[in-house]
């Protein structure tokens, strides 16, 4: 089988490349927006230089003769000098190309990393959030409401288009031993910031999960739309007695006026919109994965919360050496 996987030297990309090239017979397309290819001469294994806006996916598909698209291509940490306009035509045109190239191409599925985060931030969200709940990613967080979209334009193409299968995966939150991102630089800050009022509930997902998840979800008979985390979430006041720091509750008014604050004199990023994205954490029930997809992860929140701060130890020992 030819499978091709944009956004294939990132993270997740490069894990899932790997892994399908060393225990697996299929032929791997690795696509992604790199001039140079970062993976190993294979003979399985066919490097495409592809930014997934571009016209030549369709062409590219043909070519390749490809049966399964694994669509991991979006901007999870934007740069610097990023904007919303850029992230909106990476994340929702260049997943709207990648479907129509799809299509044309008479591929059989798509396999698209969604999020938690494309249920939003709300102070209504159920305690544990299934498959059935509605998907309402926030404007104001651009990673969530283009998650939201994307997921809206998949339910039209599986009316318009039912010959494409299609899996969808919301994840939670990613830990691995090399995992950097939003949420981890949350737990590197000497304390833990909460918010008075809310437990702020994290549920994690190993990485290795996560990537044996769109293994199976290439070959399984079963698609469809499945939360991906571990069992159990730890709330803030757990994780700063694992890692053994302090939790400072604030009010939501004060974080809200110091965010205003320092985002208008460009001190952060971040504004005052971060103040939902630390209370209203949506928590993700893996019932249907486990049950209907077939998949049991191999971590617990608690457990891939555990292998993060092993590695950051050993990794701290290592400096110190």
């Amino acid at each position: 089988m030819n499978v091709l996987i944009t956004g294939a030297a990132g993270y997740l990309g490069h894990q899932l490349v790997t892994h399908l090239l060393e225990q697996s017979a299929h032929t791997v397309i690795a696509a992604d927006i790199r001039e140079e290819s970062p993976f190993p001469l294979h003979e399985r294994l066919q490097y495409v230089k592809l930014d997934v806006r571009a016209p030549e996916a369709t062409a590219i598909f043909q070519q390749h003769a490809v049966e399964v698209v694994v669509h991991l291509a979006s901007i999870v940490t934007p740069g610097k000098h990023s904007d919303r306009s850029f992230e909106y035509s990476v994340d929702v045109l260049g997943t709207e190309n990648i479907l129509q190239a799809c299509v044309a191409a008479n591929v059989r599925r798509i396999i698209v990393s969604s999020s938690g985060a494309a249920y939003g931030y709300y102070a209504d969200n159920a305690a544990w959030l299934t498959e059935e709940h509605a998907i309402r990613g926030n404007e104001v967080f651009a990673y969530s409401h283009h998650k939201r979209l994307v997921e809206e334009m998949l339910a039209v193409y599986r009316q318009q288009h039912p010959q494409l299968e299609q899996t969808i995966f919301r994840i939670g939150t990613i830990l691995g031993e090399n995992v950097r991102n939003q949420i981890t630089n949350l737990f590197e800050q000497k304390v833990l910031l909460g918010i008075a009022g809310s437990d702020s509930p994290f549920v994690f997902i190993w990485d290795q999960d996560v990537v044996a998840c769109f293994v199976k979800a290439i070959d399984s008979d079963v698609t469809g739309i499945f939360n991906v985390a571990g069992d159990g979430a730890l709330t803030i006041d757990e994780l700063g007695i694992l890692l053994n720091k302090r939790v400072i509750k604030i009010p939501a008014t004060a974080v809200y006026s110091g965010l205003f604050a320092l985002k208008r004199l460009h001190l952060t990023q971040y504004g005052e919109e971060q103040i939902d994205f630390l209370r209203y954490r949506p928590v993700l029930l893996n019932t249907k994965l486990k049950e209907q997809f077939g998949y049991i992860p191999m971590k617990t929140s608690l457990e891939a919360f555990e292998l993060y701060m092993w590695s950051r130890m050993k990794e701290a020992a290592t400096v110190l050496s």
